[in-house]
């Protein structure tokens, strides 16, 4: 029992890259993977700091895995256990709690732990350190994402922006880069496993190569990516708005590897409140961004964030957000409640908005989101449509992604790793319906099974 591992990952999808390298790390030194957590003799939980309430479940989901299985060694890495170890390393049943400037090393360090249970008065290890000068990246090895069928490249860690509400930088460290030919090497494995779409993902990934020597563009790295033989398709994760070149546009819309979507990471539509949060743009500057990605790739998914609630948004800021997104074409919003963060400038903000108030706000930016993506998706009801299968889904449904990101739902079976032609026949509650068509790319056999 005690050779087999479960990983539980939170947030975002560079920590999704970062467990699936964990994942390859383990299995490497000989490793099993174990599929239920109860069964599992190590536990590990890559976790994220972005909310408090990310920390919360965290916190809940820990406890929980130590109640069904106290025999389990449990670790927890990830931003939260970089930023806050003291408070992981008195839950019950932690063994060893790992920052992330030591998450790289993570199976070593269970080698070397103790797997003896803790006494009730006894403290988890604590692996961490700050972030000082770090300014390389280290690559990963590709060639086991799980059941992932769209694996996650991580080309980009960390940020040097001083966004006053955001706590990344601090547990994420500066920005660095991960070399092309790694980057390339790491696609080419998954290529050739079979895999026929990729995602690079990053914290900040708008600047990458901005640390390597010689630079290296993000738009220069999309085309190189975009050559790999066998590579079906390739999407960019989260950019920043003064990130997001024309080049990068302009290559998507020549170039029918890269998915037409973009998620460009807006957060208010007041101009007063993106100051007091240091964004480097303007609403006038964000709009002239998405009206070109719009005019350029006019099928394309936008998708942005907004952060709901910042301390002293007023109802005319709020106002001014509602109406600035319903004037853009946007496709998407993904919409969170301010949640403050100690070691921030925002923390010690006044006034805090009433979490009413924010909840609220909140629901009426959702329900435009929703509204906004209705209409998007009814343009290709009767289209044909590019559709990667993802196989059968938690709901027990069997689904794939289009290029430009819209959910379809299949009435029969779809093995998953395949790309078809689907015509999309209707809609359903959050993506269209169709039925496969003739098969785009052959589909051959890889690990990915979800």
């Amino acid at each position: 029992m005690t050779s087999s591992f479960h990983i539980f990952s939170f947030g975002c999808r560079t920590n999704q890259s970062d467990s699936a390298a964990i994942r390859q790390d383990f299995l490497g030194r000989g490793y099993q993977e174990a599929g239920d957590w109860r069964k599992a003799g190590i536990i590990i939980v890559n976790s994220c700091t972005v909310t408090h309430r990310a920390d919360q479940q965290v916190r809940q989901l820990v406890r929980r895995f130590h109640r069904g299985n106290a025999a389990a060694r449990i670790l927890v890495t990830g931003c939260y256990a970089q930023r806050d170890p003291e408070i992981l390393s008195r839950i019950p049943g932690v063994e060893a709690v790992i920052g992330n400037t030591h998450k790289s090393g993570l199976v070593g360090i269970v080698d070397g732990t103790r797997e003896s249970a803790l006494t009730a008065d006894e403290l988890a290890d604590v692996y961490r350190q700050e972030f000082v000068k770090v300014r390389t990246m280290e690559g990963a090895t590709a060639g086991s994402p799980g059941l992932r069928v769209r694996p996650f490249v991580k080309v980009q860690d960390g940020c040097d922006a001083k966004c006053t509400y955001c706590i990344i930088p601090l547990v994420r460290g500066p920005g660095r880069s991960l070399p092309p030919e790694q980057v390339l090497a790491q696609v080419r494995q998954l290529a050739r496993k079979g895999f026929q779409e990729v995602v690079l993902t990053g914290i900040h990934i708008g600047t990458y190569g901005v640390h390597l020597k010689p630079r290296y563009s993000l738009d220069r790295l999309l085309a190189d990516v975009a050559e790999t033989p066998g590579l079906v398709r390739l999407r960019l994760s989260s950019i920043e708005p003064m990130q997001l070149s024309r080049r990068v546009i302009r290559l998507a819309a020549g170039n029918d590897k890269i998915c037409p979507h973009f998620h460009i990471c807006l957060q208010s539509g007041s101009n007063r409140i993106l100051r007091k949060m240091l964004r480097p743009y303007n609403t006038s500057r964000f709009g002239e961004i998405v009206q070109e990605i719009r005019a350029t790739l006019p099928q394309a998914a936008i998708g942005t964030d907004l952060v709901v609630g910042f301390p002293g948004e007023t109802r005319r800021d709020h106002l001014e957000t509602v109406r600035f997104v319903q004037a853009m074409p946007f496709t998407y919003l993904h919409v969170f409640p301010y949640s403050d963060r100690p070691g921030t400038r925002a923390s010690s903000m006044r006034p805090k908005v009433d979490p009413r108030v924010r909840r609220q706000r909140c629901w009426e930016l959702r329900q435009i989101s929703a509204a906004k993506n209705r209409v998007f998706r009814r343009r290709f009801i009767g289209r044909k449509l590019s559709v990667l299968t993802l196989g059968e889904s938690a709901a027990g449904r069997w689904e794939g992604i289009s290029a430009n990101y819209i959910k379809v739902r299949f009435p029969v079976p779809m093995a998953p790793n395949r790309m078809v032609r689907v015509e999309a026949a209707g809609e359903t509650e959050d993506g269209l319906a169709g039925s496969p068509g003739s098969t785009c790319q052959p589909s051959r056999t890889t690990q990915a099974t979800a």
